[in-house]
């Protein structure tokens, strides 16, 4: 079945990963153009490297779904993991990140939605994947399109919102 079959979804894991990797690096130059009102407005900068780990979890996905001659439950397993690990970081930083109390209920929801957008769907694929069962990678791809979105929009404040 397609969905816990790896190999058939090697191209989009190759190009999942260069997307990733190019949009991280346009991240470093949107941070890099306005590095002074980043550094000036609180919590900015550690948005900029929720955004940047985003992408880069985006690429490590893509990755692991291009180690040959891996079965579904030890992709499943990595993928986890990473999920974990990810999720752990976003844990840490959010004290930095999160709106003010006296900040519209929307700017937490869309904070926390960016990111949600991909853990969750990369939770249910990595289980899906170790229990052969539930849609697996196809919830994978929509972790990546969420991770990729997410980032992008988050990219969008730190380039063009804080100039306003």
């Amino acid at each position: 079945m397609a969905a816990y079959a790896v190999e058939p979804w090697s191209d989009l894991f190759v190009a999942a990963a260069g997307a990733g990797a190019a949009l991280a690096g346009l991240v470093f130059v949107a941070v890099s153009i306005n590095i002074e009102r980043i550094l000036a407005l609180k919590g900015l900068a550690e948005r900029g490297l929720e955004t940047v780990v985003t992408l880069l979890v985006v690429v490590i996905i893509a990755l692991a779904g291009l180690i040959p001659g891996q079965s579904t439950v030890a992709l499943g397993v990595e993928l986890l993991l990473i999920a974990v690990a990810y999720l752990g970081l976003i844990i840490k930083l959010w004290p930095s990140v999160r709106p003010s109390v006296e900040a519209p209920w929307t700017w937490t929801f869309g904070r926390i939605f960016v990111k949600v957008i991909l853990v969750v769907p990369l939770v249910v694929g990595s289980i899906g994947l170790i229990a052969e069962g539930g849609g697996g990678l196809y919830w994978i791809v929509g972790a990546i399109v969420g991770g990729i979105t997410g980032a992008v929009a988050t990219a969008w404040v730190l380039l063009v919102e804080i100039l306003r």
